[in-house]
This record gives C-alpha cells, sequence and structure tokens, in this order.
C-alpha cells in the first residue's frame, strides 16, 4: 500500500515538473515575440519631437535677411523712433516614425538595427515686440502709433503682410543656421529617447543609424497676435 500512494507522489511530481517546464518555456516565447512586436510598434507612435529650440535676440539695427521692405520701415521705427526689437521663434525638432525610410531590423537576440528617417523641422514666431527706450516699456508688434510713421496715407493691410513676410525671412535665416550647427545635439535626444521606449519593451542592445542632411529651407509659422 506505501509503494502505491508513493507511485501516486511520484506521478504527481513529474505531472506537475512537466506542467511548470511548460509554462516556463511558453512565457519565454511569449516575451520574445512581445519584444519585436513592441519594438515594431514604435512605428505607430507618429510624429515624434526629439529636440526644442526657443530663442530671442533684441534687434537694435536690421540686416539683409529682413528684406528690402523690412530694412527700409523697420530701420525707421528702430532709429527714428529708438525702439529695440525683441525677436522671438521656436524650432521643433521630428521625427517620422510612420516613413518608409524609419527601419527596424532585429539584428540578434534582442538586438536591434534603427535606421531614421530625416529630420524634420516646424519653425515658429511666437512673439515681436518693441522696447521704447525712453518710455522703458515694451510696446507690441505693428503698434498703430508707429505704423503711422511708416508711409505717407496710411500703412494698408499688403504692407502689414510684406512686414510679416520679412519677419519670416529673417526667421528662417536664423533657424537654418541653429538647425544645422546642433544636428549632433538633435540626433543623440532622438537616440536616448527611443533607446528608453527600446529597453522598456526588453531590447538590450540599439544601433542607430541618422542620414546626413543639410537644411536649405525651413517654412515659417507665425502666432495669431502676428499675423492679425
Amino acid at each position: 500500500m506505501n509503494e502505491f500512494l508513493i507511485g501516486i507522489v511520484v506521478a504527481l511530481v513529474g505531472v506537475g515538473a512537466f506542467w511548470i517546464w511548460r509554462k516556463t518555456k511558453k512565457n519565454t516565447s511569449a516575451k520574445e515575440v512581445r519584444v519585436f512586436s513592441s519594438i515594431e510598434q514604435l512605428k505607430a507612435i507618429g510624429q515624434l519631437s526629439v529636440y526644442k529650440v526657443l530663442t530671442k535676440e533684441i534687434v537694435t539695427e536690421t540686416d539683409h535677411t529682413w528684406g528690402e521692405f523690412g530694412n527700409r520701415y523697420l530701420g525707421w521705427v528702430l532709429s527714428g523712433k529708438k525702439m529695440a526689437m525683441i525677436f522671438e521663434f521656436e524650432i521643433d525638432f521630428r521625427y517620422n516614425l510612420r516613413s518608409p525610410r524609419f527601419e527596424i531590423n532585429e539584428t540578434g537576440s534582442n538586438t536591434y538595427a534603427i535606421t531614421m528617417p530625416p529630420c524634420d523641422y516646424e519653425v515658429h514666431i511666437r512673439d515681436i515686440r518693441f522696447y521704447d527706450e525712453q518710455g522703458s516699456k515694451l510696446l507690441p508688434w505693428l503698434l498703430p502709433d508707429l505704423l503711422n510713421g511708416f508711409i505717407s496715407g496710411g500703412f494698408s493691410e499688403d504692407d502689414k503682410n510684406k512686414l510679416v513676410d520679412a519677419a519670416k525671412g529673417h526667421a528662417s535665416k536664423q533657424a537654418l543656421e541653429l538647425i544645422n550647427n546642433i544636428q549632433s545635439e538633435v540626433q543623440k535626444s532622438a537616440k536616448t529617447t527611443l533607446e528608453s521606449i527600446s529597453r522598456a519593451f526588453g531590447a538590450t542592445d540599439i544601433e542607430f543609424s541618422f542620414s546626413q542632411q543639410t537644411a536649405t529651407e525651413v517654412e515659417v509659422e507665425v502666432s495669431e497676435k502676428i499675423a492679425s
């Protein structure tokens, strides 16, 4: 009788060990699939913003980046009215992870090679204000009493649009210089961000490949208070 009970116990222990082994093996396989699947899901993130530059400059005299129209009228305000202009814009650096040029290749156990698409740039003029040196106060952009001295007979809507275009041209020139000077910092930020996300999925080793690019033009948007 004792031998019979011992046999049952041994059988139960064997079945239990086999069940644990199967479950462990199943979980391990599922984890490996989940890691690769999650890495692939990076492509579904869309636009990944990795770096932002906020810049503010004090303009006391205009240069060629403001164009002929900007130089003509802004030069009069800065010199004739003894004003300083505070020009503020931002640049947002983004990667489109839905781009066909964004690739993820598995190179080994939990190791991947990621090819990044070209970086996209969004430039936005946040604000333009004037500083009245005599009154020691800030004035808003395109203040009516400043505009009265621009053109005899008034400052038209078309004139205002040309002046806004001059501001956009200046921002574009300044932004291009910044973009091309901080490529390494932008790529480092993108790498750090994606490494953090990927390691949360279980990846242990990731290699990145960035396309070499030189920005030659950017599109500049303006805030409503400047455009209106």
